[in-house]
């Protein structure tokens, strides 16, 4: 345990950071996981809509440093990818 008062609030920090960070990651895991069960489904439309949203979390949440920019890239290429192989 942290003895320095600046030590402490830095452990403070982390932890909610960590909180919000796996947040994010599992409001992005949600919106993939719509996407695949739309795409599963086979209604076109709604998985078009998925992949939007998919995609806008995925920008959002790489945009915030939760992600590394090539993650993000693979993921939404992956997801593309998924995508026109059904259309």
């Amino acid at each position: 345990m942290a003895n320095i008062k600046s030590a402490i609030k830095r452990t403070q920090v982390i932890r909610i950071r960590t909180k919000r960070n796996a947040a994010y990651k599992s409001m992005m895991k949600t919106a993939i996981r719509h996407f695949e069960n739309a795409l599963k489904s086979g209604d076109h439309d709604e998985a078009r809509d998925m992949l939007r949203k998919a995609i806008r979390m995925i920008d959002k949440i790489e945009t915030k440093g939760v992600i590394h920019k090539n993650t993000a890239n693979r993921k939404k290429s992956r997801l593309s990818k998924a995508f026109n192989k059904v259309s």
